[in-house]
């Protein structure tokens, strides 16, 4: 084995012309030469580029073959960046934003509408169903960060376990949720800000009537927030776990106020009928309560900045979204509790049924805090959402220059920004009715993912895995798979016979039982999720029944965009990412993914 040292005099070796304009620490942060966006020999000129284009096949099929590994995730991956990014967060901060991420305003606003509508006093339910699936997806999240504590999150989590091509195609949903995830708290936030100062929602917003229905209120308020957000990402990532912290501590506080005043003046008898639309209503309303608990991925984008990952991560990850499975179950049952579902404001339940029990005021301290609620989450998304946008360009998905990380703020400000102007401009524009529904089907597929990522890492290592044991996995793989998208067909199509669910769940459990069966060939170092494989196999099957209650113009919507990113890939991305592939020194990231794994340790 090579020390330490020989490795970089190794790698200060490399003739490579994309090597040596990375290593080169003495130009400015602020630059922005061709070089700096295209360093790849295939762009070098127009001709190289042809050249390229004739070879697409034949890189295309290494690209999709091929699977990353987590020297280059964590070692090579990061000298893109040129700097380091500071290592200054712990539990602490981590449980505290993974409550700022994902205690917004859905908690006070949908919950009265699911309640009203679908679920009555069973939203309690609703909220948990939906808390123990957002919890089985943490987990995967969970293990994977102890791991490979990198910025990536779950692109390169996805990259080293399904291959390049899924990673790709991951990063431009990933892409595509930050900026219509922004944009839609930037106008969420607007409205909410414009109901406070009067009964109007688009108080603030200018109409221009030769613009398209749907684009044509501009909202300079939504740009102004985001901007402010994503300024205060930008200066340093202790700033603003300081400031996410001591702001969120307020709204947990207003929130026990909210849990006790309500639980005082409960009665007992509004819990009766306890299930009036039945259990579908419990189902439909479980697939839209979902969205409150999304934004804990941020989190996890976070293990690079963390102290100690196989501490910090278990405790802050899976320790917030426990807490905050209890808080919005006990906030439900105590609105259904203090108000008659059938008399629950759909618009604003809180704050009209404490205007109900004589508490008038109390409503406007709701409101400012399902505000803060939704600043907190743009705060944390902007540094979520620019820390994967850093790693998909340390891979050359998109331009390198976007990963270049700030000396003195150790933050990547040009992926901030990247993620900031164009939420910018879609808030001001749109209200972003169409893209929420690609935004959701997004979210869930890389959730899903994930989970089928959890099983191939603990099933299936090259070289290891023999033939025969790797046919079995993909075939008890398949039947969960197929299974959990029958019994989902089954459900959409109003089918309540037992028979298909019968079997369809027959077939779940014997795919999940298959595997179990098979010799695991990777133990997790420090934190794995418990019960492999019946949790991940449980978590494909939740986020594939909710992604099929989207409907079916989310997924048109869905695979248009996914074409759109296909051929960026085929004229782009693929050469980019085969140059950076076949520019490395293998022998070199073998010995340094040794060092970085002990170093994680």
């Amino acid at each position: 084995m090579k020390p330490p040292s020989i490795a970089s005099e190794v790698l200060q070796d490399l003739s490579s012309p994309l090597t040596a304009a990375m290593d080169d620490k003495r130009r400015s942060y602020w630059r922005f030469s061709k070089t700096d966006f295209f360093p790849e020999p295939t762009f070098e000129n127009f001709s190289t580029y042809l050249h390229a284009l004739g070879r697409t096949p034949g890189r295309l099929k290494d690209r999709v073959l091929a699977r990353s590994d987590e020297a280059t995730e964590m070692v090579e991956l990061k000298k893109e960046s040129e700097n380091e990014m500071q290592k200054c967060l712990t539990w602490w901060d981590l449980m505290w934003l993974g409550f700022g991420s994902v205690v917004g305003s859905g908690i006070f606003t949908i919950t009265g509408l699911e309640a009203r509508y679908h679920a009555g006093p069973s939203i309690v339910l609703a909220y948990a169903i939906s808390g123990l699936s957002a919890l089985l997806s943490v987990f995967c999240y969970t293990e994977f960060s102890v791991e490979i504590p990198i910025a990536g999150g779950s692109f390169s989590f996805l990259r080293v376990e399904l291959g390049d091509f899924v990673a790709f195609l991951a990063a431009g949903n990933l892409l595509l949720e930050a900026i219509v995830g922004a944009a839609g708290l930037g106008r969420s936030w607007s409205s909410y800000f414009s109901s406070l100062i009067s009964n109007n929602a688009d108080f603030w917003r200018i109409k221009i009537d030769s613009f398209a229905e749907g684009f044509n209120l501009l909202d300079p308020t939504a740009v102004v927030i985001l901007a402010i957000a994503n300024g205060i990402a930008m200066t340093g990532t202790r700033h603003t776990s300081i400031l996410n912290w001591l702001s969120s501590i307020i709204t947990a506080l207003v929130i026990v106020f909210i849990i006790v005043v309500g639980f005082i003046n409960a009665k007992t008898e509004n819990l009766s009928p306890f299930v009036p639309f039945g259990a579908g209503g419990v189902f439909r309303a479980a697939a839209v309560v979902y969205w409150s608990y999304t934004g804990f991925d941020m989190v996890a984008t976070m293990a690079e900045e963390t102290k100690k990952p196989s501490r910090d991560i278990p405790l802050g990850l899976v320790g917030s979204m426990s807490i905050i499975t209890v808080v919005y179950c006990l906030m439900s049952l105590a609105l259904t509790m203090m108000v008659k579902y059938t008399m629950i404001d759909a618009d604003a339940p809180f704050s009209v049924a404490f205007e109900g029990i004589g508490m008038k005021w109390a409503k406007y301290l709701v409101s400012v805090c399902a505000l803060k609620g939704m600043t907190t989450s743009m705060l944390v998304g902007s540094m979520g959402q620019a820390r994967y946008t850093t790693q998909i360009a340390r891979a050359h998905m998109i331009p390198p220059w976007f990963s270049l990380v700030h000396p003195r703020t150790g933050t990547p400000i040009y992926a901030t920004l990247l993620t900031t102007i164009t939420s910018c401009i879609i808030s001001f524009f749109t209200s972003l009715d169409v893209l929420s529904s690609v935004f959701s089907f997004s979210t869930l597929s890389i959730f899903m993912l994930m989970a089928v990522a959890l099983l191939v890492r603990r099933y299936y290592v090259k070289e290891q895995t023999t033939r025969g044991d790797y046919i079995r996995f993909l075939v008890c793989l398949f039947v969960i798979i197929g299974s959990s998208i029958g019994v989902t067909v089954l459900w959409n199509r109003d089918s309540r016979g037992w028979v298909g669910y019968t079997v369809g769940g027959g077939l779940w459990g014997l795919g999940t039982l298959g595997m179990g069966l098979l010799p695991k060939k990777r133990v997790p170092k420090v934190w794995g999720v418990p019960l492999v494989p019946l949790l991940p196999s449980l978590s494909i099957g939740m986020n594939l029944f909710l992604i099929g209650s989207l409907g079916a113009a989310a997924f048109w919507r869905f695979f248009v965009c996914s074409a759109v990113m296909i051929v960026y890939y085929l004229l782009v991305g693929v050469h980019t990412t085969y140059d950076m592939a076949h520019q490395s020194h293998p022998d070199l990231r073998t010995e340094e993914g040794r060092v970085a794994s002990n170093q994680v340790l």
